[in-house]
């Protein structure tokens, strides 16, 4: 049983009130935290109001340091960060020790963008009135910023709101998912070991109640978020004047077009259509495949994916584990049934691995309407629709239709073809003859439509986390 306690600007707290980590493979109980109350969120921005005052004191080359040395104890603790992640998210142990050596590489762009943070001259006569004047402007820190997780990679997704407003001079509240909040409360204990000055960190579990002091209380400056549509909405509606930058779902994309190298489009459909058990928010949903390819496509796809091993997460063999609660196998077996209904065609998988278990089979359906939610909507399950296009332009077509826009995979050999969907495909990010779940950790990333405002990606959250302070001095 793994035991955590709140951190509250830099004091370990406890509390009567406890919420249960539940390991998705088994059903068990394995950790327990404290729940978190608004009277905590408001006691975390008044300490934080004093830490702010000492981080943005400290040099670019200081807060540096801290952020580096964290890296350092994150590395020495890498095995113990990964195993907990499978205990509290369900993923592998191959997936953990992945997202443990991003958040490492997170923490140090972080670092490295302390040693950034600047700003620009300008002309003031350029303008008519001007004349005798010299202006640039600086970035200096928000104040407070406040973030809040999701559960399928509490580690580094919190590591992309937390180490950057840090490295900026800011002080941060974190609420990460009440389902995971074990990796993001040993993240807390690095930062403090680390010498991040200790008002200036909050790490408070909780649910809705506590996000929603976090996000409408008016000492707060930035609110960061990454989750689901729905929770985006209503953060917008509630969180008053401050900046929102939200990182919110999607259905992602590959198109394979008749050229394309359908081995590898086959292998990176795998990998981003059931790692995490498809709970990734760029994960592979639909694709979109040329008729001339498509039914070799299909069955080289079904082949591979009833080769993936599901089962026990610790197990370094397994490929897919459980979705994060049994509910959640409910209801994407329902949108499977929709879409069958529908005209749709089950491939491969569709059920339930066992009674009263988590874990779902890899599934793949095709020839899903557009109607279906299947389609539409976000799955975040092991589930990839597969359908087949003629033209370009019926594939650009299909790629858009959705309210989303985060990331999308082509394979080609045209580079025409390519640079149509560059121009044309309404997502934050195309990535050719690549799977749309590619991801660095340093690039700017977020998407069009309800995906998301913003980006993420140290050196682009820098801009959130900071305002422009414009300087001009009359030399008449």
């Amino acid at each position: 049983m793994i035991e955590k306690r709140m951190l509250l600007g830099g004091e370990w707290v406890e509390r009567d009130e406890k919420i249960e980590v539940i390991y998705p493979y088994t059903g068990e109980v394995v950790g327990r935290v404290p729940k978190g109350t608004e009277e905590d969120v408001s006691r975390a921005v008044e300490l934080a109001k004093e830490g702010f005052k000492e981080i943005s004191s400290l040099t670019p080359y200081e807060r540096y340091e801290i952020l580096m040395r964290a890296a350092e104890i994150l590395k020495k603790r890498s095995e113990e960060f990964a195993r907990t992640l499978v205990l509290e998210v369900g993923k592998t142990i191959k997936e953990a020790r992945v997202e443990v050596a991003r958040a490492i590489q997170t923490l140090i762009f972080s670092a490295e963008e302390a040693k950034r943070i600047h700003g620009e001259t300008f002309l003031p006569d350029a303008h008519p009135n001007g004349v005798g004047k010299v202006g640039f402007y600086i970035r200096v820190p928000v104040g407070i910023v406040s973030a809040i997780t999701p559960f399928n990679f509490p580690l580094n997704l919190s590591m992309h709101k937390v180490a950057p407003a840090l490295a900026c001079g800011n002080a941060v509240i974190l609420k990460p998912s009440e389902r995971t909040p074990l990796t993001p409360l040993m993240l807390g204990e690095v930062l403090i070991e680390a010498g991040i000055p200790p008002k200036a960190l909050s790490v408070i579990p909780g649910y809705g109640d506590v996000g929603k002091a976090m996000t409408t209380h008016p000492d707060v400056r930035v609110v960061s978020f990454t989750g689901s549509r729905k929770v985006g909405e209503i953060i917008t509606r509630q969180a008053g004047i401050k900046k929102v930058v939200l990182e919110l779902g999607s259905n992602s994309a590959i198109v394979l077009h008749k050229d394309g190298d359908v081995d590898r489009a086959v292998e990176k459909a795998v990998l981003g259509g059931y790692a995490i058990a498809g709970q990734v928010c760029i994960s592979v949903q639909r694709v979109f495949v040329h008729e001339e390819v498509f039914d070799v496509f299909l069955e080289k796809l079904k082949e591979r994916v009833s080769r993936l091993k599901v089962g026990d997460p610790m197990d370094e063999e397994t490929d897919v584990g459980p979705m994060i609660t049994q509910q959640e196998t409910v209801r994407i077996r329902e949108w499977i049934e929709e879409a069958v209904g529908m005209g749709g065609r089950l491939e491969v998988g569709g059920v339930t691995c066992a009674e009263k278990t988590a874990l779902f089979q890899p599934t793949v359906v095709s020839l899903v309407p557009p109607e279906a939610k299947l389609f539409k909507e976000e799955a975040f399950a092991p589930v990839v629709v597969v359908d087949p296009y003629k033209e370009v332009e019926e594939a650009i077509e299909l790629v858009n239709r959705s309210d989303y826009g985060l990331q999308l995979g082509v394979f080609t050999k045209d580079i025409k073809v390519a640079w149509e969907f560059i121009k044309r495909a309404e997502v934050g990010g195309v990535l050719i003859n690549e799977g749309p779940t590619f991801r660095v950790d340093h690039q700017p990333y977020g998407g069009f439509k309800y995906s998301g405002v913003g980006r993420e990606g140290p050196r682009f959250a820098v801009e959130d986390f900071t305002e422009i302070k414009t300087v001009m001095i009359d030399l008449t």
